[in-house]
């Protein structure tokens, strides 16, 4: 799998900007696999129309806000019109305050995307050049460095975007494709790309709404999917290696439950333990009557966290959709002049709210892992016919003890993590902006959470497949069979005690490259 940030050598399609929703497949590919973006002739009909809207109020004698009067406990500062256009580039300037390290590239090329869309659907009232501007940027490979603090996901990402910004207009920093840092300046006269001048409403649109929440909510939604479908895989192995049984996937018993989450989980445990010559081994003569939660329960726990992740899914696809600037450029419906709508379209709490459940989500795939994990190296069930610590000679040799330490202490991060953000209410602009979402932590933690969890999953692969080579010469179904030749193919069978960590670490980016599921496994 080629690093996230990288661009394919190939040239892919183009994602086509008009007023019809991104989705979550277009945002990755264009963060991650640098797919082109173009602006289609619905978009620069739609910005047309909006942009004349605007410019039949400009000089309508009222106050507009941001477009001639200041910006949030501002507001009520008009702003004489030989002066709109320093309006525009001193709020880029001055709202590009951010701190930290530099955010992921893949994250600002999905802002931008986001940012350039929105504006297509030509509510904000700017002109074509702006979006078009993005959309060059993009297809350049010019991303700005954007400093991952200084959001609090109220009135959109204002300091993210307003380095975004600043590209626009020539200045801040940017990264080649080799991953060069330079100012932009420098950068854009190598293309031959002259600086935006910004016009009335032009630097307001470009900074507002929640564009960093909502991109790293589509690309945690395309990895949590990935991650999701290996915890799968790696549940199922688990109840090969510990020769747990099948009965609690029966479809009846889920069907009466009433949770598509439960049914769905259930029936790719089926179809992943479909062919099992373990599971047969032991139909006859295993006085065990039930399995440990860890195993028997994988449906419903597994399967209310899907159902979770289905909600957040809802909620990002309607922010793809989403207009989310302030003002709103309307068509009057009473009268032929068009109308300035303030609103609260950018408030972030529509995607921090799913972004920290995602969390949650995210620690119950982790928590069960760990606890399989355990189940599996205490070896206290003597019909597991497993060593303890999955080694050969115990005492001896230490085998796979501290994987499970290793996955105990992300899990405990985890929990953490799973703390929400958007409960913790702070202030600011003078009190005008007095409720924030502070969304953009929400979407930190989920993407901590979820990095930690496909470590945790890794560790319980690479325990699992331990187990299933203690069972040999009885093989498993197929779909297991080939999770287990992938997880080999990154690390051998344990015969002595060795390091671990780089194994982990392979076994992870399998987890996240989604090569698990590449099989006939689920029909």
């Amino acid at each position: 799998m080629p690093p996230r940030d990288a661009p394919l050598s190939d040239g892919p399609r183009a994602v086509r900007l008009s007023r019809l929703p991104l989705s979550v497949a277009e945002v990755e590919s264009v963060a991650r696999r640098w797919t082109p973006v173009e602006l289609t002739e619905s978009a620069l009909a739609a910005l047309k129309t909006g942009r004349s809207r605007l410019e039949a109020r400009l000089g309508d004698q009222r106050p507009h806000y941001g477009v001639n009067t200041g910006f949030g406990s501002l507001a009520r500062q008009r702003v004489e019109h030989q002066d709109l256009l320093d309006l525009q580039r001193n709020l880029v300037r001055s709202h590009a305050a951010g701190v930290g390290e530099p955010l992921r590239t893949e994250v600002v090329r999905a802002s931008m995307l986001l940012l350039a869309a929105s504006l297509c659907r030509g509510r904000s009232g700017v002109r074509a050049a702006v979006p078009q501007r993005l959309a060059r940027l993009l297809n350049e490979g010019l991303p700005p460095i954007v400093p991952e603090i200084g959001s609090v996901g109220a009135s959109g990402d204002l300091a993210p975007l307003a380095h975004i910004a600043l590209t626009l207009i020539g200045e801040g920093e940017v990264t080649t494709r080799t991953g060069q840092r330079m100012p932009t300046a420098e950068a854009l006269a190598q293309i031959g790309l002259p600086p935006v001048t910004l016009e009335s409403k032009e630097g307001l649109a470009l900074i507002n709404g929640p564009h960093l929440m909502a991109a790293e909510g589509a690309l945690l939604c395309a990895d949590f999917d990935r991650v999701f479908d290996a915890a799968i895989t790696a549940a199922a192995m688990s109840i090969e290696a510990y020769r747990g049984t099948d009965g609690p996937l029966d479809p009846r018993a889920h069907e009466v439950r009433g949770h598509a989450g439960g049914r769905r989980v259930a029936g790719l445990l089926r179809a992943r333990l479909h062919g099992s010559e373990i599971l047969s081994s032991h139909k006859q003569g295993d006085p065990r009557v039930q399995d440990p939660y860890s195993l028997r329960c994988v449906p419903y726990v597994l399967g209310a966290a899907w159902d979770l992740s289905r909600d957040v899914h809802r909620s990002v696809r309607r922010e793809l959709s989403a207009v989310t600037d302030n003002p709103l450029v309307f068509e009057s419906p009473t009268e032929t002049e068009s109308e300035i709508v303030s609103a609260g379209n950018f408030h972030g709490m529509p995607i921090a709210l799913p972004l920290d459940t995602l969390a949650l989500a995210i620690a119950h795939v982790a928590g069960m892992s760990e606890r399989r994990t355990y189940l599996l190296l205490a070896a206290q069930d003597p019909e597991s016919k497993l060593s303890p610590y999955l080694t050969p000679k115990p005492g001896v040799q230490s085998g796979l003890m501290i994987a499970q330490y290793t996955a105990a202490a992300c899990c405990n991060e985890i929990v953490q993590l799973a703390s929400p953000a958007s409960v913790i209410n702070l202030s600011t602009c003078a009190g005008v902006e007095d409720y924030n979402s502070f969304g953009p932590r929400s979407a930190a933690k989920a993407r901590r959470a979820l990095g930690l969890t496909e470590r945790v999953v890794a560790i319980e692969l690479l325990c699992a497949a331990q187990g299933i080579d203690a069972h040999r010469p009885l093989r498993t179904g197929a779909p297991l069979e080939h999770a287990h030749t992938l997880i080999r193919a990154r690390s051998p069978r344990l015969e002595d005690d060795r390091s671990i960590s780089a194994d982990n670490e392979r076994i992870a980016e399998l987890v996240s490259s989604g090569d698990l599921s590449r099989s006939d496994a689920d029909g």
